[in-house]
């Protein structure tokens, strides 16, 4: 793959959480199914197992159920039905029977009418494998002696409240006892007595009530009897103490008080009335001639007969004025007429507004005598608040003791009469019956329960343990999470015959075997020289771009095989033919050194301090012409990053360019030391190991933003020792189904 030179705030910026995103699309929730596959169902596969085990252990139990209702037509006998209606109320009275058929009066009735204390289904284990363990192991913790009959009592009470259900059968009146038992025949007979007991409860409460309550009502009706007359006595004397007249359910003052205001109503309404008049006939005084409008709404024959003749003058004045001037004397004469004839309108018009005067006056006068009027029956009637208030209260408290009196009275009617014929408003319906089918432990509902809760904690343990795997498993993943690319995957080589031994001895002695340094020469068509050559395909890719020709091979972590990587790659470019130098720099722990030099005296370090030449420190393989250079005398070394970022090596590599077509790195890994992050200035590309399903990805990804300078150069990411058939719920590209299909068609082996 060509791998581009990305700016250095790609490292920088928040990384994918892959994991997290993982849980949040359809696809991810798939391939989460299918890499959990065996944990979900291996564990619904055991909690179907439980499911089992408690079917064919567990003892078969049988409900039996009756059904009561409450008639409210038996309520409604001896009492007045409310006019508003009953729901609120029979909801509630209903719901309160249930409690009691719940109560342990009902429950110890029939435990005591059934003798359910001798039962040892009712004070000893329970039934089945699953009662008697649990027995078992409460006789461990009690005493051996006897229990009293209290105890006994009490433990039937539990389990006879624990095996009984009461419930109202949606919004309707009617009741349903079930009762559970491991005998169908008993658990119809306890369902039954239970209803008997409420019917017996409730007629007994009923008769007690009654009687209690006529008793009581005798004495408190004479009390209210004498308690009655004497407020009615109090408000007879109250009203002739102060002459309190009442007519008609009104006082007399409040009457005269309603009379005199409507009366000065009246009064102001007609003063209003002549005050507008008034001030109209003033306004038409203003005018010289009313005009027609205005001697219409006056209706006064003068003033209509005056303004006619004066219209009529006015006309032939006006002509005669035209034909011989204003001067002449018959137009003279006529407005001579005119103006006698104005005066005696303006004299009618005077007259009419001293009759209007007149009338407003007198309308005054009359409302003024009234308000003194009203005023009068006012105070009048603030001397007599007082006693009005008094009067109130004996009247409410005489109505009082008279409405207690006689609904006492009605009480102690019905209570007789209840007494007499008591009666209870439930009844049985129908009666519990032998079931013949048990009701617990259904199988299907135990099963499916068994299943899904299986199916469920398979689930959350499969989420549990993606979340929890934060190690790289995929290529996507890892170029996710690193924004890097994966230009290969190599196989772990454990499950390779000759590779165990190898593995085997590298565990022992913590440093790579021989045979697996040489592993892509040893077996040219695995996976893994595969791998080793796709990655060599991406560094030529890469030379297009940039040179690269000093390639460095570094990890995280020690252990994760970048040793045995790079010595794959420089075996394998060797072989082809081109001019490998293969160079130890791991100063601090020279695994490389020991296994392919393990003779050797002189290397990298001695190179660098001018102490050897680099022809004396190199090794040449026979067989491949690989060039390496170990890394020398380490063991009294302190600052090995001094060394490879010294002009010295500088120099060096220099001269490893002119020498050689490839020269590979072996870097100590990023986590314990420093040293690959120096060598930046002279590497042209660097490839970073990862160990598969083992490396945690926020050590990589912490390091990998604390070196900038090396991610700017980073060829690509290698996911190393994988396990082919664990990556296949992963990524089914890589599994050993895929390879085996398709690979081996072209002679490649494991």
């Amino acid at each position: 793959m060509l791998q581009v030179n990305r700016p250095k705030s790609s490292i920088d910026r928040p990384l994918t959480d892959w994991d997290s995103s993982a849980t949040q699309s359809l696809a991810s929730y798939v391939d989460t199914l299918r890499r959990q596959f065996p944990t979900i169902v291996a564990i619904s596969s055991a909690c179907v197992i439980v499911a089992l085990l408690y079917l064919f252990t567990a003892a078969a139990q049988y409900t039996s159920t009756a059904t009561m209702v409450i008639d409210t037509r038996k309520v409604q006998l001896f009492q007045q039905q409310s006019l508003i209606g009953d729901v609120a109320i029979d909801s509630a009275t209903v719901e309160t029977q249930v409690e009691i058929l719940k109560s342990e009066n009902i429950s110890l009735a029939v435990i005591r009418d059934m003798h359910l204390i001798d039962d040892p289904e009712f004070t000893g284990r329970g039934g089945g494998i699953v009662g008697a363990i649990i027995q078992s192991a409460t006789g461990l913790f009690t005493s051996g002696q006897a229990a009293s009959e209290f105890e006994l009592t009490r433990k039937a009470l539990e389990r006879f409240e624990r095996n009984r259900s009461v419930k109202r059968l949606g919004q309707t009146y009617v009741m349903e006892i079930g009762f559970t038992s491991y005998d169908p025949v008993k658990a119809a007979q306890v369902a039954n007595a239970v209803a008997d007991a409420y019917i017996v409860d409730q007629l007994e409460a009923k008769y007690q009530a009654t009687r209690r309550a006529s008793v009581w009502l005798q004495d408190r009706i004479k009390e209210l009897r004498t308690q009655a007359s004497a407020a009615q006595k109090a408000v007879v004397d109250f009203k002739t103490a102060n002459n309190i007249v009442d007519t008609g359910g009104r006082l007399m003052n409040e009457q005269q008080l309603a009379e005199v205001n409507s009366q000065l109503v009246l009064a102001h309404a007609a003063t209003a009335e002549a005050k507008a008049r008034l001030d109209r006939m003033n306004d038409i005084l203003k005018q010289e001639i009313p005009d027609a409008n205005v001697a219409d709404a006056l209706k006064n024959d003068t003033i209509v007969k005056l303004r006619g003749q004066y219209v009529d003058m006015a006309s032939k004045e006006s002509i005669w004025a035209a034909r011989y001037g204003s001067d002449h004397l018959a137009a003279v004469n006529l407005r001579k007429q005119m103006a006698e004839i104005k005066k005696n309108i303006q004299d009618e018009l005077k007259r009419i507004q001293e009759s209007y005067k007149s009338d407003y006056d007198i309308a005054v006068t009359r409302e003024e005598s009234i308000k003194t009027s009203l005023n009068n029956v006012v105070s009048e009637s603030q001397l007599t608040n007082q006693a009005q208030v008094q009067l109130r209260e004996l009247e409410s408290n005489a109505q009082s003791y008279q409405a207690m009196y006689d609904n006492f009275l009605q009480r102690y009617m019905e209570s007789v009469q209840q007494q007499s014929f008591p009666i209870t408003e439930a009844r049985v319906i129908s009666a519990a019956t032998t079931p013949l089918v048990k009701s617990s432990p259904k199988t299907l509902i135990v099963l499916a329960a068994g299943l899904f809760g299986g199916l469920m904690l398979g689930f959350g343990a499969a989420i549990g343990r993606e979340l929890a795997d934060r190690v790289f498993r995929t290529t996507t993943q890892v170029e996710r999470t690193l924004q890097a690319n994966c230009i290969a995957v190599l196989p772990s080589l454990r499950g390779t015959k000759p590779a165990r031994s190898a593995l085997r001895a590298s565990k022992s002695n913590g440093k790579p075997d021989a045979s697996l340094l040489r592993y892509v020469i040893d077996h040219p068509l695995s996976r893994f020289s595969e791998a080793i050559r796709s990655l060599k395909v991406a560094l030529d890719l890469n030379s297009i771009v940039r040179e690269n020709r000093v390639l460095g091979v570094t990890s995280t972590l020690p252990n994760e095989g970048k040793s045995t990587l790079s010595t794959n790659i420089a075996q394998l470019i060797a072989h082809s033919g081109a001019r490998v130098l293969l160079v130890d720099a791991d100063l601090r722990n020279p695994s490389l050194s020991r296994e392919l030099v393990p003779a050797a005296t002189t290397g990298l370090v001695e190179v660098v301090a001018k102490r050897v030449a680099l022809a004396d420190a190199i090794t040449v393989d026979p067989e491949t012409k690989l060039a390496v250079l170990p890394a020398g005398a380490t063991s009294k070394l302190l600052h090995t990053n001094e060394i490879l970022a010294s002009k010295a090596m500088h120099a060096l590599v220099e001269e490893f360019r002119s020498n050689y077509d490839y020269v590979v790195i072996d870097m100590p890994p990023m986590a314990p030391v420093v040293d690959a992050r120096v060598t930046s200035s002279f590497v042209d590309s660097y490839v970073f190991v990862v160990e598969w399903g083992r490396t945690p990805i926020d050590i990589v990804q912490y390091y990998l933003k604390g070196a900038p300078e090396v991610f700017d150069k980073l060829l690509g990411v290698v996911l190393n020792k994988a396990n082919t058939s664990m990556m296949a719920r992963y990524e089914s590209y890589h599994g050993g189904y895929y390879y085996q299909k398709y690979y081996a068609r072209y002679g490649y082996t494991e």
